[in-house]
């Protein structure tokens, strides 16, 4: 069977990924810092879609660990076929106002992990999703910054190595129901009500998108359209939006 390794494994998007392809018939790698969560969402995935999960512990921001993950996406023993960079890092405050070792870590998660983990899969040519978003496109501090690093590398790795039956695709969705949020402090008076995004509905599109051979999956017409404006809003007005979602 196929086997996909996610990081970020045991909630929100993640999550919605692991369930959506087990239920596809996928074997599982997952990956996250909670071992105890882990375990309890990979026996649970396990009994309830019959397929075998294999759990791997590790913070992302720990160099060795992330090595430990990035040599089980290079396994040609134990292939994986699909990498999913889902694991999320987000700050609420400004970038003055956040310690440089904190701005630090998250760069460590979003492009460090990102970078390593895919370079990891190309070399044995597996399919990757990068989970991006659509702050990518748009100008809001250092979390923007990094994804929108995503997005230009993962639109580079798409064309490069199409060719070598290799997929690579950004998922940029908006704000989403998940623990992102509230994680941070964040509360979902934050945004509008019609800017929240289902989570499942959201991981359905982008695993379409992928198989159809998209580079960009950006879920619903609201943030496609949010995305076509950013190209012709002056960058000025854009960043007036920046407290969207910080709330």
């Amino acid at each position: 069977m196929p086997t996909a390794l996610i990081t970020g494994a045991t909630a929100g998007i993640g999550l919605s990924f692991a369930q959506q392809l087990a239920a596809r018939g996928h074997d599982l790698v997952l990956v996250a810092r909670d071992e105890a969560r882990l375990v309890a969402t990979g026996e649970e995935l396990q009994s309830t879609y019959g397929v075998t999960v294999e759990i791997l512990p590790a913070d992302l921001t720990d160099r060795i660990q992330l090595k430990g993950v990035e040599e089980r996406v290079a396994s040609t023993e134990k292939p994986i076929d699909l990498l999913i960079n889902n694991a999320g890092f987000g700050l609420k405050q400004r970038f003055a106002d956040n310690t440089a070792d904190q701005e630090t870590e998250m760069l460590e998660v979003l492009v460090t992990a990102v970078l390593r983990l895919s370079h990891a899969a190309l070399s044995v040519k597996a399919n990757i999703i990068n989970v991006s978003s659509v702050a990518g496109f748009l100008p809001r501090g250092t979390y923007s910054a990094a994804k929108a690093w995503v997005n230009s590398f993962s639109e580079w790795a798409h064309n490069e190595y199409r060719d070598q039956g290799v997929t690579v695709t950004a998922l940029c969705p908006g704000f989403t129901k998940t623990e992102f949020h509230q994680r941070m402090g964040v509360g979902r008076d934050s945004a509008p009500s019609f800017m929240w995004l289902d989570v499942d509905d959201l991981v359905a599109e982008a695993l379409a998108d992928h198989e159809k051979g998209k580079a960009f999956s950006i879920p619903s017409v609201r943030y496609k359209a949010v995305v076509g404006a950013s190209k012709l809003i002056p960058r000025g007005v854009l960043q007036r939006f920046q407290s969207l979602g910080r709330k």
